[in-house]
């Protein structure tokens, strides 16, 4: 068997493995906890389908369904098949409160998973947590998901805004030295969270002007035009691949080419192409992948024209159970987020509770399968500790130096330098 074959068997040996410790709730064997069965595991989520979000993002949902039906026909997990039930929110945050509910009251699950966006998600974890309902891997980098004090139930997936922000800034503050900075930002916890992150590197002196935009208007013609008056060399944005895309076609018309450096959830770069190639085509401004090139962001997934065990596996289960399913990083995102859950569902027990999962995430011994580690603890839900800078080239990040990690505090940010988690090289079962 060679090294890439031995590698995919171990991993998906590791994913798949029906061992693990935990606790039973249900007496003579048979569990009791909502959602559980003695052949199914029944989870909810919510994601923006349609609205201003729905780009990129709705590609979310079908990945995880594509990896659990994988794990399904492989056994599922400690015999048990994880049902997956998804509400599209829009994006508006009126409609997660009512999906959430709709899930937990209704439907029964046994945790929410990986539900989707800053402003929506904030609206519904008070509500998990006081009905002790696991809230798993929200698809959102908001501190605010690290609380264990407040919201035990809560745990983060992705690398949180004020750590990235400190490493975008980082970048830019060693990249362009002494160059006048643009913010343009969303106007809530998402991009407040990464202003909050920036200003701990970005020098003061260098910002020359903050604008945000409302998601909803998608006519940002005003804040272009401050930037462009302000004179920035760069723009640091954090937005949704539809304000990344509005951003690239106003600089555009103003003819302004500040360097453009892109928070992870606005700059997987099929999504902004395609965004792009239908905005270009109305607009007569070129063609939407020759649009994004050179633009700079960060991400804590290994770009998927790679050979790690990871993008292995997930062209495989793509192939398989997905083969419409775009090769995006909100698809590669959604089998992460999958692949997480299968982990701390094995780890929980053979029947397990909502505790049981709760402590198998904070147990820090999930296998992480990005460039960094979790910083998953008992006194910490963040999800991962760091990412690696990238530019856009083609429609595929090209990494740039190594990983990089740091706290949500003044800590600095370092170079990380331990060995590469075990799904990414999909060398062993960590």
């Amino acid at each position: 068997m060679n090294l890439r074959a031995r590698a995919m068997a171990l991993l998906a040996a590791f994913a798949l493995a029906a061992a693990g410790c935990g606790s039973s709730d249900g007496g003579e064997g048979k569990p009791s906890t909502p959602g559980v069965t003695e052949d199914t595991v029944t989870i909810g989520g919510h994601v923006a389908l349609t609205g201003p979000a729905a780009p990129g993002f709705r590609d979310f949902a079908p990945a995880v369904k594509a990896y659990f039906d994988y794990v399904n026909d492989n056994g599922g997990v400690h015999g048990r098949k994880i049902v997956y039930k998804y509400r599209d929110d829009a994006y508006n945050p009126s409609t997660t409160v009512d999906a959430v509910h709709e899930l937990v009251e209704q439907d029964k699950v046994f945790a929410i998973v990986g539900g989707q966006g800053t402003p929506t998600h904030t609206k519904v974890t008070d509500y998990l947590n006081s009905q002790k309902v696991p809230d798993l891997f929200v698809g959102s980098g908001c501190p605010c998901w690290d609380a264990p004090s407040t919201h035990p139930y809560t745990f983060g997936w992705p690398l949180d805004y004020i750590r990235e922000g400190k490493i975008l800034g980082a970048y830019v503050a060693s990249a362009f030295p002494g160059k006048k900075v643009a913010y343009f930002t969303q106007n809530d916890d998402f991009g407040k969270s990464g202003v909050e992150g920036l200003d701990r590197t970005v020098p003061a002196s260098s910002v020359v002007t903050r604008q945000t935009y409302e998601p909803g208007n998608l006519d940002i013609t005003p804040q272009m035009t401050a930037i462009d008056n302000a004179k920035a060399d760069v723009i640091i944005a954090y937005t949704i691949p539809t304000y990344t895309a509005q951003l690239r076609l106003a600089q555009i018309k103003l003819g302004n080419t500040a360097q453009l450096v892109v928070s992870y959830p606005g700059a997987d770069p099929l999504t902004l192409s395609q965004l792009l190639n239908s905005y270009a085509a109305q607009s007569g401004s070129g063609s939407g992948d020759a649009l994004i090139q050179g633009m700079v962001t960060d991400t804590f997934l290994p770009p998927l024209s790679g050979s790690s065990g990871w993008s292995d596996l997930f062209m495989k289960v793509r192939d398989h159970y997905a083969p419409s399913l775009p090769e995006s990083a909100l698809a590669q995102y959604g089998m992460g987020v999958a692949f997480s859950f299968t982990q701390a569902l094995q780890k929980a027990g053979k029947n397990p509770t909502r505790q049981s999962i709760v402590d198998a995430v904070q147990s820090g011994g999930l296998t992480s399968p990005g460039l960094v580690p979790y910083a998953y603890s008992a006194q910490s839900h963040a999800g991962f500790s760091g990412s690696q800078v990238a530019e856009i080239k083609g429609t595929e990040l090209t990494l740039q130096g190594k990983p990089l990690t740091t706290d949500d505090g003044n800590g600095p940010v370092t170079a990380y330098t331990g060995d590469l988690p075990t799904a990414l090289n999909g060398l062993g079962t960590g």
